[in-house]
C-alpha cells in the first residue's frame, strides 16, 4: 500500500478520486490548496503527488517547484485540464514525472499510478525480487525460496510497504499509514505484525532500527573475486 498525497480543490472530483485510490489498496490524504500540502509534504514522506494545477491560492506548478527546490524526489503526477503540448512540456520540464489532462478515465489513472510507483521503488514488474523474497503483486502471493508463503492481508500489506524501498528504514507510523483509513493499526498491533512476519519470512530479512521502527534488508550485492 502506498500513502499519496492528492492536492485537488474540486470537491466531486477529490471524493473519486479518493474513493477509487483507496479501494484500490492506497492511503490517501486529500488537501485543496497548496499551503495545506506544503505543510503536510514537510512533515510527512509520500510515495505519490497527484497535483491539480489550478488551486485557489497559488498554481500547482508553484507547489512542484517549491518541492524540488527542497530537494524532495517525490514523483509528481499533474492533473489538469490545461493539456495543450506546451502545458505539457512546462509541467514536464518543472519536474513533474507524468501528466493526466482532464478528463481522464479513472483505469488509466490507476494504471499511471502503478507505473510511478514501481519506477520510484525500483520495480519494474509486478514481481518483485528481494533476495530470496518474491512478492507477486498482482497476485498478493509471497514466496521465500520459491516456497509460498501465506500472509494475512494486514501482514502483506506491512511487507508491501517495507519492500517498496529495501533498505530504507520505515517508522511505526508510516507503516500504520499503510493500512486503510477504516481499519488503522496502533503501534503495539504493528509490532505483532512483524513479529509474525518474521516467524514466517525468517529473522534476517526484516531488521529492527531501535526507537524508530523496521526496515527490510536489501540484499547486499556479491563481490567479484579477487583476481
Amino acid at each position: 500500500m502506498a500513502s499519496i498525497l492528492l492536492v485537488e480543490d474540486d470537491l466531486p472530483l477529490g471524493n473519486s478520486l479518493q474513493r477509487v485510490l483507496t479501494v484500490a489498496g492506497h492511503h490517501v490524504v486529500w488537501l485543496r490548496t497548496c499551503a495545506d500540502a506544503r505543510r503536510f509534504l514537510q512533515e510527512q514522506t509520500f510515495a505519490l503527488v497527484l497535483l491539480d494545477i489550478g488551486l485557489p491560492d497559488e498554481t500547482g506548478l508553484s507547489l512542484l517547484a517549491w518541492l524540488r527546490a527542497q530537494g524532495q524526489a517525490t514523483p509528481v503526477m499533474l492533473l489538469t485540464a490545461r493539456d495543450s503540448v506546451g502545458e505539457r512540456v512546462l509541467g514536464l520540464d518543472a519536474g513533474a514525472d507524468d501528466y493526466l489532462g482532464k478528463p481522464f478515465a479513472i483505469e488509466e489513472l490507476l494504471s499511471r499510478v502503478r507505473a510511478l510507483l514501481r519506477r520510484h521503488s525500483g520495480q519494474t514488474s509486478s514481481v518483485w525480487q528481494i533476495g530470496p523474497l518474491s512478492i507477486h503483486t498482482a497476485r498478493r502471493r509471497v514466496q521465500v525460496h520459491g516456497q509460498d508463503v501465506h500472509l494475512s492481508a494486514r501482514e502483506y500489506d506491512i511487507l508491501r510497504a517495507l519492500a517498496e524501498d529495501p533498505g530504507r528504514v520505515l517508522t511505526r507510523a508510516q507503516i500504520e499509514a499503510s493500512s486503510s483509513p477504516a481499519d488503522t493499526l496502533d503501534s503495539n498491533a504493528t509490532d505483532v505484525h512483524v513479529y509474525k512476519l518474521r516467524r514466517k519470512l525468517g529473522n534476517h530479512l526484516i531488521s529492527t532500527v531501535r526507537g524508530v521502527g523496521y526496515v527490510l534488508e536489501a540484499p547486499t550485492p556479491a563481490m567479484d573475486p579477487a583476481p
